[in-house]
């Protein structure tokens, strides 16, 4: 049995993206390829989308049990979406089951047109970085999103700066969370302290250090750190120690 919804925004693709099939049967640039999954990027009327499309959940109980990454995929946009976090637009999503297992699935977004991601403007050297004021802006961005995430008991689980896009008027995207979930007690607390570190990860070699702990500021809303933020900020600091 198969499942497939395209926005009514893009009725005119419909051939292209009306059904599960039509999607797997499209050819385009390959981004990415894995065991499990693949990227294509295609262009239709001078727009880019970008296809990830699933053919497999993994192995054993992984088909039966639990949620197919893909759909983790489009349900955590929605919830960005729905938290006011700016994300790519989701334009088709779907899946299909056989006996109960998981087939094959897909999601299709809309290029966010002129955006780059933060770890290429880290690898890069990009001025942008060295502008105050700029990662001022950007930085506010990211406390307020991510402090969004986490007061309602969810977490990325790979919020990297490489799922961090930002356009020209500085305005900022999260975008690829499969893993992200909601949690509860130190479950959630640890799963809160690997989202700020994966974002210090690159920060302190880009930022300075009165820049991280602003945005540490930002995001927990206080003006000065408590016992409770330097507790969090020591296991941030502490959390890669021995695996880079």
């Amino acid at each position: 049995m198969a499942g497939w919804t395209l926005d009514p925004a893009y009725a005119d693709l419909n051939a292209d993206f009306g059904t599960l099939a039509s999607v797997f049967a499209l050819k385009g640039e390959r981004l990415t390829l894995d065991l499990l999954s693949e990227v294509i990027r295609i262009e239709r009327n001078g727009v880019r989308y970008y296809v990830k499309r699933y053919s497999g959940a993994g192995k054993g109980l992984r088909r039966f049990v639990g949620r197919p990454r893909v759909k983790a995929e489009w349900q955590n946009l929605m919830l960005f979406r729905r938290w006011g976090i700016p994300t790519a637009p989701i334009v088709a999503y779907g899946l299909e089951r056989r006996s109960g297992a998981f087939l094959r699935g897909a999601m299709i977004t809309r290029e966010l047109e002129q955006t780059e991601d933060l770890a290429l403007l880290a690898n890069t050297g990009d001025a942008r970085l060295r502008d105050r004021r700029w990662v001022q802006d950007v930085s506010l961005q990211l406390a307020r999103s991510t402090r969004a995430m986490h007061d309602r008991g969810f977490a990325h689980n790979d919020l990297k700066w490489r799922n961090l896009l930002v356009d020209p008027q500085r305005r900022l995207y999260l975008i690829d969370c499969p893993a992200g979930a909601f949690w509860r007690g130190p479950f959630l607390q640890r799963r809160i302290v690997k989202d700020l570190a994966c974002l210090d990860k690159v920060a302190k070699y880009q930022l300075t250090r009165t820049q991280r702990l602003r945005f540490y500021l930002q995001y927990s809303g206080h003006r000065k750190l408590d016992s409770r933020d330097k507790a969090r900020v020591r296991a941030v600091l502490r959390f890669f120690e021995g695996r880079e």
